[in-house]
């Protein structure tokens, strides 16, 4: 879908056609993340727990990976740039049903709504420069729209936290109006012009309907277990045969389709798989962590959102730093050696966090944040080079757009497998706290002693206990997700090292 340069513009109305395409996809990045903050936001004002308050996270990120594998078909079958306005009109008006959901229910079924709209755009946007810019000025425009992907991560958090604060949470949602209203009529004014040939493309129904059918099924599953007390529930059970039999079907469907909606073929190459295994490990315990980081802060250690925005936001600063370099070494040194390297700082980073207590200052929550983001770029930049240089030519398309669906759908599963996690080990941390306390009868005598009364002194001490179970559980979850991405560090070096030149422009 790049095409030549038939329709490349030129001058400022290039330059003005690049900085819109980026901002569409500089505002369905910053939805991934501007979320995390609030969660105890919109948790106290729906009434529902911090764990259920991630179905906002999660059901977009799911929407989104499975919306993916459908780009390639919509933008054939309608064209790119009607497909595009359509993805961001969509984006808009369900944003602005997620900003006015009365309900837990109503805002999680138009996040969906956004997430569906919101999968398209990224590789749409990343089509769309290619054919606005001539050949010559490609690389600054590509690296104009990688630069929106890079910094949208450090800005959702802190305009989360401030917006939440200082208004409310529905607003983290209606600034999307603005931006997108922007966004249609300038792209419609100047990328029009662009619009590919529509062709009477197939897609594979049956491929799709498996696809939700497992990832919904599952994704339900792992969100709503812990309250339904997992396999002793039937509904929950139910889910999780959906799931396996309906992953199954999909698998056997998707090898046997001559045209599938996801080319799972392209798995046969040791060099992909190994990296997208990383992939989903390394991502899903980053981004696991960026969700429940925030919670924590917020609802142990008395931080605001937008405080708690402050402290994880500084991970996106070195990330901006170093994309360049690792652009430059990317081209002269063995990718395998970035990725690892990327892999085990990042654990390192992880680790650090293992040994925070609830005396932990800022500044020793945010360093750890700040150098993790000297290893992302290492991480993600060389590891598309990996996964794409591992197939055939032909197989680029395929699994690039492979690839996206499986580090968007490990954030969600990631999310929702840590969070049950942390409550269930803080729950354990608790008791084995109480069972070990010296003499509480004489702690309990002290505090009265010093005028506490005796409800008092009862919520004084679950408060903190409950404060230090949520730090042992969290830390014990950052040892795990240490190990993760040891592993993945290790894996990577299963992969050949490319022998050719990657073409990175289908990755998205």
């Amino acid at each position: 879908m790049a095409g030549g340069d038939g329709c490349a513009l030129s001058g400022g109305r290039m330059w003005a056609a690049g900085v819109v395409l980026a901002l569409s996809n500089f505002m369905v990045v910053l939805d991934t993340s501007i979320a995390n903050v609030s969660v105890p936001h919109i948790a106290g004002s729906l009434a529902i727990s911090p764990d259920q308050g991630t179905w906002v996270i999660t059901s977009y990120s799911v929407a989104e990976a499975i919306c993916v594998p459908l780009t390639g078909f919509l933008a054939a079958r309608f064209g790119t740039v009607r497909t595009y306005l359509a993805a961001m009109t969509g984006f808009c008006i369900f944003s602005i049903l997620c900003g006015a959901s009365p309900t837990l229910g109503a805002l999680v079924a138009a996040r969906v709504g956004q997430g569906i709209c919101g999968g398209p755009i990224m590789p749409l946007t990343q089509t769309l420069l290619l054919r606005v810019f001539p050949s010559s000025k490609r690389g600054p425009a590509m690296g104009l729209w990688a630069m929106t992907t890079v910094v949208a991560p450090i800005a959702g958090p802190v305009l989360g936290g401030t917006i939440s604060d200082n208004w409310s949470w529905h607003w983290i949602f209606f600034i999307n109006i603005p931006i997108a209203i922007i966004c249609v009529v300038g792209s419609y004014l100047m990328v029009s012009r662009c619009e590919t040939e529509k062709v009477k493309a197939r897609i594979d129904r049956w491929g799709m309907a498996l696809l939700v059918l497992w990832v919904g099924a599952l994704q339900i599953m792992l969100d709503l277990g812990r309250d339904r007390d997992w396999f002793h529930n039937g509904f929950i059970v139910s889910l999780a045969l959906i799931a396996f039999v309906g992953f199954i079907a999909f698998v056997i469907w998707e090898l046997t389709e001559d045209h599938p909606a996801v080319d799972l073929r392209v798995f046969r190459h040791r060099g992909f798989s190994a990296s997208v295994i990383g992939l989903a490990l390394t991502y899903g315990t980053f981004f696991a962590a960026v969700v429940v980081t925030p919670q924590w802060l917020q609802g142990a250690m008395g931080y605001t959102a937008q405080w708690s925005g402050y402290v994880t936001a500084w991970q996106g600063l070195l990330a901006v730093v170093f994309s360049q370099v690792v652009g430059k070494l990317s081209g002269r040194t063995d990718p395998r050696a970035l990725v690892s390297f990327g892999m085990t700082w990042m654990a390192a980073t992880i680790f650090i966090r293992s040994n925070w207590t609830s005396g932990t200052d800022y500044w020793s929550l945010a360093l750890p944040h700040l150098a993790m983001g000297l290893g992302m770029p290492f991480f993600f930049v060389p590891l598309t080079i990996l996964s794409l240089g591992s197939v055939l030519p032909k197989e680029t398309a395929s699994a690039a757009g492979l690839s996206s669906f499986m580090r968007t759908l490990s954030g969600a599963v990631g999310t929702s497998v840590a969070t049950t996690l942390w409550a269930n080990g803080a729950i354990r941390a608790h008791a084995d706290i109480v069972g070990s306390l010296n003499q509480p009868p004489a702690l309990v005598q002290t505090l009265e002693g010093s005028g506490f009364s005796a409800a008092q002194v009862r919520q004084l001490t679950e408060n903190l206990l409950t404060q230090e179970s949520l730090i042992i559980s969290l830390d014990h979850m950052f040892e795990i997700a240490t190990v993760l991405m040891l592993i993945s560090a290790v894996l990577i070096w299963a992969v050949p090292k490319p022998r050719k030149a990657v073409d990175t422009s289908q990755a998205h």
